[in-house]
């Protein structure tokens, strides 16, 4: 049986990854494939348990290790019940925000450092890598309306952090996708969604001729 191929969608607060990933996820449903949506941290009753401790954090919330740690606990769940056999069986994955944004938000713009990221993924998920990694990058005011929209002015433990903490996560991914430019797609997250979703299918259409 052919493996299955394995999609993520990256990009900081309000870049529109969530509702680009169902898009593709219809759309590839529609060529007649088989597709997992799913989202990080997440997928899974455990990933989803730790989830709801990330982003309403007890007391006085976690500090930069545990907040790492919880994450990639979350991901090992997610990776090993749910992503692999579902790639094992041939089917798509599309995950909403993956090992890049651990990266980003906690190695980078945390602190940590990315070499200790990685190190937990490679532990916890035997150093899993998506096939494409989409990239969704937009400009600051369109961002803060789409946020406003989404959020009503209250955010979630992590997205409620400073603007420089999230202008260190934009920048973080961008540095990712020159470093890596054979896995990532960077999509102009500008205009409207049926604009991103276009760019999307033509960025990711080589993808359907290795798959025949």
């Amino acid at each position: 049986m052919t493996r299955g191929r394995f999609i993520s969608f990256e990009g900081g607060e309000g870049m529109g990854k969530s509702t680009q990933a169902r898009l593709l996820s219809e759309a590839l449903q529609n060529r007649g494939l088989t597709v997992e949506l799913t989202r990080e941290p997440g997928g899974t009753p455990g990933a989803e348990a730790i989830r709801s401790l990330l982003l309403d954090p007890p007391g006085e919330g976690w500090g930069k290790e545990a907040e790492a740690l919880l994450f990639a606990a979350a991901r090992s769940d997610h990776v090993s019940r749910r992503i692999k056999p579902a790639l094992a069986a041939g089917r798509w994955v599309v995950c909403d925000r993956f090992l890049d944004s651990s990266r980003a938000y906690q190695g980078v713009a945390g602190g940590l450092g990315d070499a200790k990221v990685r190190e937990l993924h490679q532990i916890g998920s035997h150093g899993l890598l998506p096939d494409v990694t989409i990239l969704i990058d937009a400009c600051g005011a369109e961002v803060t309306e789409r946020l406003a929209a989404r959020d009503g002015g209250i955010s979630d433990a992590i997205g409620g952090r400073d603007a420089a903490y999230h202008e260190a996560v934009n920048r973080a991914f961008l540095q990712f996708a020159r470093q890596e430019p054979e896995r990532f797609c960077v999509i102009d997250g500008t205009g409207n969604i049926d604009a991103v979703h276009g760019r999307i299918m033509t960025a990711i259409a080589p993808m359907f001729d290795t798959a025949a």
